[in-house]
């Protein structure tokens, strides 16, 4: 069935999602462990959020905020409910094991071994609820050496080999600007989950993912492992450059804006060169693979960004796309808010806010056909479903003003 393109209301869910009566409780915090719950709600799991009473996530301080209202939260807390709890209180743990008995998944980042000492570990856990996923996401993993450091997605894009190949061959290592290892652990999270529950589908038994961020990292850089055990080949830092094909690379046009061209398809290269004016470069040995174009980087680079220099980008583009030749320009945020095709799409998606009015963030990752996802709310205020959760749960009003008397809310 051919997929139509989305309508211009691109958040009003018209059908159950295909999570749709998942339950997830997320109580993980800075990026990975939240944004894959975010993920899982995207598509219809109902996430409960929950924070410490006088700590709450500390993405509702990172970055720009408005009027006080952090703005990295709306994004990361969507589609989810927010829950006080103290889970160090025996009044907090008993909520917990009581959320935990009815929950499908509970994803956390604590160090190893927090939640063991609140008595709240997989064997407590697992006791009230067979059939549980546990999502335990940190640095380093549950064991080894490096188990009990503080572990951030810098240090994944550090240590995985990330930044050692990211720069200028002459430059420093160079580490992203926003946080790219932990989107990529997200990204494995919310895999590895529903992984676990289609496992528990043929067994009945829930169990524990153990995901460690400079992992997933590592799994994206490609060979780079094969290549130094069978070659001792260790790849350099190229820049823009690849080592791979060429020619790949960023250049500015006439109007002083900047395009990125890929060649990777030996097809695409000859039309490159042959589109810039030099079709004797397809007729040497050198240009029939990519490694081979890429050890003459400089000779194409010249001749490919000679000839983007002395046009306009608007014109670049055009004459690249007659020939089905691989162009982009290089887009900053105002770029993507405003392009055809992300608006085709329906990349972004506005929300009504309660406390901010319509709002503006990425919308779900991908389109499905019959139970498509969809970005019902931004992220709530700290605490704000706590009572109704608990009532949920059976608690009394009496029993909730005991706990919050007791510093468990």
């Amino acid at each position: 069935m051919q997929q139509q393109p989305p309508d211009d209301d691109h958040s009003a869910p018209r059908h159950p999602g295909p999570l749709d009566g998942l339950r997830v409780l997320d109580m993980a915090t800075l990026f990975a462990g939240p944004l894959a719950a975010t993920m899982l709600g995207d598509f219809g799991a109902q996430v409960t959020k929950i924070e410490h009473p006088l700590k709450p996530d500390p993405s509702r301080g990172h970055g720009p905020s408005k009027d006080g209202v952090g703005l990295w939260w709306k994004h990361l807390g969507r589609n989810k409910r927010n829950l006080t709890l103290n889970l160090s209180t025996p009044g907090g743990r008993d909520v917990l094991l009581k959320l935990a008995a009815d929950a499908d998944v509970i994803i956390e980042n604590f160090r190893p071994g927090t939640l063991e000492k609140w008595g709240l570990g997989w064997e407590e856990l697992s006791a009230v609820n067979p059939r549980l996923v546990l999502a335990r996401v940190t640095g380093f993993g549950q064991f080894g050496p490096y188990s009990t450091r503080p572990g951030f997605g810098t240090l994944a894009e550090a240590m995985s080999g990330f930044a050692a190949v990211t720069g200028e061959p002459d430059g420093p290592p160079t580490l992203p600007p926003f946080g790219l290892a932990d989107s990529v652990a997200a990204l494995a999270t919310s895999y590895a989950v529903m992984t676990a529950l289609a496992g528990r589908d043929r067994t009945g038994e829930g169990q524990v993912v153990d995901m460690a961020i400079i992992e997933p990292m590592l799994a994206m850089l490609g060979p780079q492992i094969l290549w130094h055990d069978q070659l001792g080949y260790v790849q350099p830092r190229t820049g823009n450059r690849s080592a791979n094909n060429a020619p790949r690379n960023t250049y500015r046009t006439a109007d002083g804006k900047w395009l990125a061209v890929s060649t990777s398809a030996q097809s695409i290269a000859e039309r490159v060169v042959r589109l810039v004016g030099h079709p004797e470069f397809i007729d040497e040995p050198w240009f029939a693979t990519g490694a081979g174009r890429a050890q003459h980087a400089d000779a194409l680079d010249e001749a490919v960004g000679g000839w983007i220099a002395r046009h306009d980008a608007d014109e670049v583009v055009a004459v690249f796309e007659k020939a089905q030749a691989a162009v982009a320009p290089i887009y900053d945020v105002r770029d993507v808010m405003a392009d055809p095709q992300y608006r085709a799409l329906g990349s972004i998606v506005r929300v009504e806010d309660e406390e901010l009015g319509p709002v503006q963030m990425q919308n779900v990752l991908f389109r499905l056909s019959a139970t498509p996802g969809a970005v019902k709310w931004a992220g709530r205020p700290h605490g704000a479903d706590t009572t109704e959760i608990l009532a949920e749960l059976g608690l009394s009003d009496d029993e909730i003003a005991g706990l919050r008397e007791g510093g468990a809310l």
